[in-house]
Order: structure tokens, then C-alpha cells, then sequence
């Protein structure tokens, strides 16, 4: 399994764990700051960032 997809999985493990054991608003906001983190900083990118990371990821897929 890449790395990224272990990254996934244990925000979706800490989302649900979040959502069952604390107080509605404050799992929302767990949910919002595991989950959006990643996309912030993808956007706090510059466009040549990106690009060289959108490379980096086809080479370790194979393409």
C-alpha cells in the first residue's frame, strides 16, 4: 500500500473515531482540520510546486 493511501485510511479511521466519541461541533471540526489540511496545502502551492509534485506522483505510479 503507498503511503498516501495509509495517510487516508487513518484520516478516515480518526474522522469516524472523532464523529462516535466527542461532541458533534468539535468532531465536525476534527473531521474538517484531518480532512482539509491535505487540500490547504496543496493551494498554498506555487504552480511550478504542483507541477513537480504532480510529476513526482506519475513517476511512482508508473506512468
Amino acid at each position: 500500500m503507498s503511503p498516501l493511501g495509509k495517510y487516508y485510511i487513518g484520516a478516515a479511521a480518526v474522522s469516524v473515531l472523532s464523529l462516535w466519541l466527542l461532541p458533534s461541533l468539535v468532531a465536525w471540526l476534527v473531521v474538517i482540520g484531518v480532512l482539509g489540511a491535505p487540500v490547504v496545502a496543496y493551494f498554498m502551492l506555487d504552480e511550478s510546486q504542483r507541477a513537480r509534485l504532480r510529476r513526482i506522483r506519475r513517476r511512482q505510479i508508473g506512468g
